[in-house]
């Protein structure tokens, strides 16, 4: 019988959900017993290969390319996981919303206290680079979500006990303590 397999990817945010996943500590080698991952900076792999049971993702949409990683992921999971404040959010990145995109750009690249105002006003626009959202999406509004984990980052814990519990069939029965924030 084959292992479930997992996928991992952070979109805008800070990482600190896939750091959440790795203090599991010990537990870690029973997850990789459990399961195969797939797609995930954990195993480095880029790309998936093959249909995943459990995406895990963190972090909101705040470019061209946070959309596109999150729609492969809603195609390629059977079940979708927003990981994390940024994720059900936007979290500290969407701090900017209420900001005009323009006037966030031009702060970033025209106005820094590094910038020397004789130099030539250059925004980049690379065809290569993401195009930048008018703000940041959580990911529930850009596809459908089936499990939602709070936190700034979502406890080991938690993240433990929500993936057991998905693994083994069971519903979701995640206790306050899990879940409040302090």
């Amino acid at each position: 019988m084959s292992q479930p397999v997992i996928a991992t990817a952070s979109l805008a945010g800070c990482f600190g959900c896939h750091m959440s996943i790795l203090d599991i500590d010990e537990r870690i080698l029973q997850l990789v017993d459990l399961v195969e991952f797939n797609k995930s900076p954990i195993d480095d792999i880029k790309t998936f290969t093959k249909p995943v049971d459990i995406g895990l993702i963190e972090g909101g949409c705040c470019n061209s390319e946070n959309v596109e990683v999150l729609r492969s992921f809603r195609k390629n999971c059977k079940v979708l996981i927003s990981l994390g404040e940024c994720a059900i959010m936007g979290g500290l990145p969407a701090m900017r919303n209420g900001i005009p995109l323009r006037e966030c750009l031009e702060e970033a690249y025209y106005h820094t206290p590094t910038t020397d105002p004789a130099d030539p006003k250059i925004m980049p626009n690379d065809e290569d680079l993401p195009i930048i959202l008018d703000k940041v999406y959580p990911n529930h509004e850009i596809v459908p979500v089936d499990y939602y984990l709070p936190g700034c980052p979502p406890s080991a814990d938690l993240i433990w006990k929500a993936l057991v519990a998905l693994l083994e069939g069971k519903p979701l029965d995640l206790s306050y303590g899990l879940i409040k924030f302090d």
